[in-house]
């Protein structure tokens, strides 16, 4: 188990993954308390594997997902998950 950040952290090792990879500590906890399954729910109908290159593109660019240009699908589906 990771770090303890307080009780403002749900997800501890989440918020410093996403902090290893360079996001802000307020984005960071953003994602780290929202759940997996309401980020997906969230993003639109079905899963990421159902979407289009465009449309997981798009949702990239919405979250900030660095790098998101040169990314196939695969690896965009695995940046927005996190």
């Amino acid at each position: 188990m990771g770090k303890d950040h307080g009780p403002t952290i749900q997800d501890d090792d989440r918020y410093e993954a996403l902090r290893k990879e360079g996001m802000s500590k307020e984005k960071a906890a953003r994602i780290a308390n929202t759940p997996p399954r309401e980020i997906e729910e969230k993003g639109g109908p079905g899963s990421y594997e159902d979407w289009t290159k465009e449309q997981l593109y798009d949702k990239a660019k919405e979250v900030g997902v660095d790098g998101r240009s040169g990314m196939t699908k695969k690896e965009l589906i695995h940046a927005l998950r996190g």
